[in-house]
Formats: structure tokens, sequence, C-alpha cells
């Protein structure tokens, strides 16, 4: 037989070999398939495989909050499901800024939008304001509101928003494994689930508590003629930051500095405002105040031009507008000669490097549009020691089922040419799967691994089926024979899949905590069983017991 037709013969094999050179190098080879440049995860160390572990597997901390806000829904009708136009979209913006000032916050705690199903909701995003001043501030932009019309809690959009961004934030901090989705209540609430391995819950605590609001202020001299009274003006915000590189120590300092990338459409306005302010003339290098790690002393005797770096309302840190030519146009030229917008990249400085980290986390991530409110947390840890023994203890019990497995395989047949290749394509299913999961960052916990385990004992019993319907009908040296045997033992093992995949769909689609890990692998494992491992062993039989 020719090679091409000997590989026509046998491409359910082949197909099965590729998988499992695929799954190896997800595994085993750094960065896996898809390569990620990114710097924060580049930061995490794995052990020798790319497999990525829950807590049941690695220790860490699962914390269960709800977001902090009320809201007003529909409160305004006729906007278009498709879009709004110019008149309404303004109207939208004198709510929420009347919104703003007669309940006295921050722009960043209210919004107005328009969901997806063309109604409109005013919400607020704090513990400070009651339903009565909610409604009264409402009613002050003209709108038909009353405490009835307000509930607790966010909008859907928000939440999804949040999870978005806490992921993001997980991500650019280097915690390998975390994840960040939504639990509902049989009652209605509606909390916001983070689970995040080898981190206590101080420390998450720490991570979810920063709202993540960033800004970059320009602090200069007003206009009173007095040298030491000085105006601030926010002339950038973290929506305004493309890109973001990691963080750099500044010579022998001790301070560290964040590049960033603004975006096209906000950079001429950043490089107007600066240049109409001074800071790119007479404010070049005027600015002596520093951060200290605690925040930035405003004591000064002198007119300044700072760029102030602030984080959530607090000023982590002050520098002046460089001008060093030494390698080209500086910033501040470049900026005054109108050049710098073509390339709109600059540095955000920070005191420390883990207010450097937090601030490219922030920035990376962007804001929350709602605090957590921990004062109604549901928290879970597990010790890293702890997990450490689950991790061990499930290598044991997968070694032993497979022994064991294989043991009773071998008993039942005597005959290595069906019971070897049995064994080694129900491992293969296994590695495969755990290819997969290495593959998608999926990380693994006790859940799965119970998962895996039913994946081995699944998977052999299907191919026992198959190796009792070819031999038990007596001799199979034809290759007709061996088929039509085949196709009635396949039969029965898809008809099976398919009642197991039914039966574990709901425990994969709802949220019911370990039983959807569980429920997840399973239904992979007998995809993959089905499509590929099954035929495989059917073309492997067919070469061993038919006279080919």
């Amino acid at each position: 037989m020719n090679p091409l037709a000997a590989a026509k013969s046998n491409w359910r094999i082949i197909l099965l070999v590729l998988f499992l050179a695929f799954a190896l190098v997800a595994l085993f080879v750094p960065g896996g398939i898809v390569a990620d440049n990114s710097y924060a995860e580049s930061t995490v160390d794995n052990g020798p495989t790319n497999l990525e572990f829950g807590l049941g597997l690695e220790g860490g901390t699962r914390i269960r909050v709800p977001a902090t806000g009320m809201t007003a829904e529909d409160i305004e009708s006729g906007m278009a499901e498709d879009g709004i136009d110019q008149q309404e979209s303004q109207r939208l913006d004198d709510i929420e800024s009347t919104m703003t000032d007669e309940l006295g916050l921050e722009p960043a705690d209210t919004s107005v939008d328009v969901q997806e199903d063309g109604t409109v909701t005013a919400e607020v995003f704090t513990d400070n304001v009651t339903q009565a001043e909610f409604a009264a501030a409402l009613q002050s932009a003209n709108v038909d509101a009353s405490e009835d019309d307000i509930r607790d809690g966010v909008t859907q959009k928000t939440r999804d928003d949040m999870i978005q961004t806490i992921q993001t934030k997980v991500n650019a901090a280097g915690l390998s494994g975390g994840s960040a989705y939504e639990q509902t209540t049989p009652g209605g609430n509606h909390y916001i689930v983070v689970e995040v391995p080898n981190m206590d819950a101080g420390e998450l605590r720490q991570l979810l508590s920063e709202r993540g609001v960033v800004e970059v202020v320009a602090y200069y001299p007003d206009d009173s003629g007095n040298e030491t009274n000085q105006s601030n003006q926010t002339v950038l915000t973290g929506d305004n930051i493309a890109d973001v590189d990691p963080p750099t120590q500044q010579g022998d300092t001790g301070t560290y500095a964040v590049p960033v990338q603004v975006r096209d459409s906000a950079a001429g306005e950043f490089q107007q405002q600066l240049n109409d302010l001074g800071f790119t003339s007479e404010g070049i290098g005027r600015c002596s105040l520093s951060g200290t790690g605690d925040g930035v002393s405003f004591d000064h005797d002198q007119p300044q031009y700072c760029l102030l770096t602030v984080v959530d309302g607090e000023v982590i840190d002050a520098h002046s507008m460089g001008d060093d030519s030494r390698q080209g146009p500086g910033l501040a030229t470049s900026m005054r000669n109108g050049d710098w917008a073509d390339n709109p990249t600059f540095q955000m400085s920070a005191p420390s490097q883990q207010q450097a980290q937090s601030l490219s986390v922030n920035l990376r991530a962007g804001s929350l549009r709602a605090p957590l409110d921990f004062e109604q947390d549901q928290v879970y840890s597990i010790e890293p020691a702890h997990a450490t023994q689950f991790k061990e203890f499930s290598l044991l019990i997968g070694l032993l089922s497979v022994v064991t497995v294989s043991g009773v395989v071998y008993i039942r047949y005597t005959d290595t040419r069906v019971a070897l290749p049995m064994i080694v394509t129900a491992l293969a299913e296994v590695v495969i799967l755990l290819g997969f999961a290495a593959l998608i960052r999926m990380p693994l916990d006790l859940s799965h691994v119970a998962g895996f385990i039913a994946v081995v004992g699944t998977g052999v019993d299907d191919l026992v089926i198959i190796a009792d319907e070819v031999m038990d009908e007596g001799d199979v040296s034809s290759e007709r024979v061996f088929q039509s045997r085949f196709r009635k033992a396949f039969w029965v093992i898809g008809a099976a899949a398919a009642t197991t995949i039914v039966a574990l769909s709901p425990l994969a689609v709802l949220s019911l905590g370990d039983l959807r890990g569980f429920a997840i692998i399973t239904i992979l494992g007998v995809l993959i069983g089905v499509l590929i491992t099954r035929p495989a062993y059917g073309d492997i039989l067919r070469r061993l017991l038919t006279d080919r």
C-alpha cells in the first residue's frame, strides 16, 4: 500500500496523533500554542506545565460581594434602541450633570445610560445618598421620578462592565488562574464573585477596593497675581489611555515611571491644554513637589507647574514637564511645535514600585464603574499548604484509577493487542483534555479532577463496548465484518454520549459552583472521545485483528 493510501485508510489514527501533539505543545512548551507576550502574565511561573490551578489546588481566596449603588429605571421614554441623536445625548448629559451637582458627588459616581432595550436608567454609585435625595436630584433635572421608582443595586450593564474590569485587573496584576463572574441568589440579589489563587483575603480586598479612577491633573499658577495661588485642571483621564508598558525605575532616583500612549482622539486636546497653561514654555522643570509614598505635600513658596498623578482622588506623585533633547526634540518642545500628537507617548510617575504597579494595573484595566460593598462580602479561603496536599492526593488518585482500570481491562481480555491500545487511547484522551485546559487557561480545581476521573471511567467503558461487540461474535479477520460490528458499537456509544451531554448541560450552564467545573470537563471528555479517540481505537483494532 502506498503512503497516500495508507494515510487515507488510517486518517483517524493520524488525527489522534495530531491532537496529541498539539496537546503536548500546549502543556509543556512555554507560552503554549498561542504565545502571550503580556508583561504581567510573563511574571507568573506555573511550574513545568502551562496548566493553571484554581483555589482547591493552589490555595487562595474567593470573595462574593455586591456592587454599591442605586438605580432609577426607565426615567426617559422615546429613546431609540439602535442609537440616540445629538439632542437626546445632550439631554442625558444634562441629567447626569444635574445629579452630580445636586448630590455633591464626583462625576464617576453618577451615570445616565441607555440600556439594550432602549430604556434609560440613572445610577448613583455610593451609599451616602438616600432614595429621597436621589429622587429629588432627578426631579431637579425635570425627570418625573419618585422614591418608588428607585431600587437598590446597579444595572446588568454596569455589573457586566465591572466583571470585565475586575478580570482585566486580575490578569494585569499577574495573578494566574483568577476569574470573576456574576452569581444571582434565588431571592434575586446579584453578587460579583472573584476567585484568585495564591492571594489571601486582605490582599484581594485591597486589590478590589481600589476603584482605579486615574487622572492627570495640571497644577499651575492662577491669574490672581499671587505667586502662591494655584489652580487645578484635569487634563487627562484613564479612558484617554490607549496602551500601557511595564513600570520602569528612573535611574538612581528611587522613583518609577509608567510609559503610556494616549489615544489619538485625546492627544491633540491634551497637547493644546498643556501649551495654553504654560507647561511647555515657562513651566518647564518648575515643579519642586514630589511624592513620598504617602502622597504629595503642597507646601511651597514659589509658583509650581506640576503634572499630578491622581488615583481615586489621591495625589500619589507630582512631576514637571521635561524637555531633555539629547535624543532629538524633548517632550515640551515637541508639544510646543505640535509634533507630539503624531506619536502621543509620555511617562506617568509614581514614588514606589508598588504604587507604579498599581497605577499600571488601573490604567490597563480601567476604573470600576461602582465600588464594591465589602460590608456584605462573603469570603472563602484555602491555605496554600492544604491546596498542595489536595494536588498531591489528586495526582495519586488519578494514577490509581489508571492502574486499576488497566489491570481490570487486562484481566478481562488477556490479550495485549486489545488491552494495551485501550489503555493508551484512554490516556491520550486525558492528555488532549489537559492540553485543551492549558490552551484556554482553564483554572483546574478539585471539581475538574473529579471530571477527569469520570472521563477515564466512561472512556474505558466505551472502549470495552467496542472491543466486546467486535470480538464476541467470532472471528474478525474480514475487514467488512469488523466495520459492520464496529458501526453497531459506535451507535451505542453515540447514544450514551448524547444522553450524558444532555444530562450534564444544565450543570455546565447554570451557576452551581463546583458542579459546573465537573460538568464542563465531563462533557468535553465525552466529545473528544466520540469525535477523536473512539474512532482512532476502532482503526487500531482493525489493523491488529483483521488480515491486511
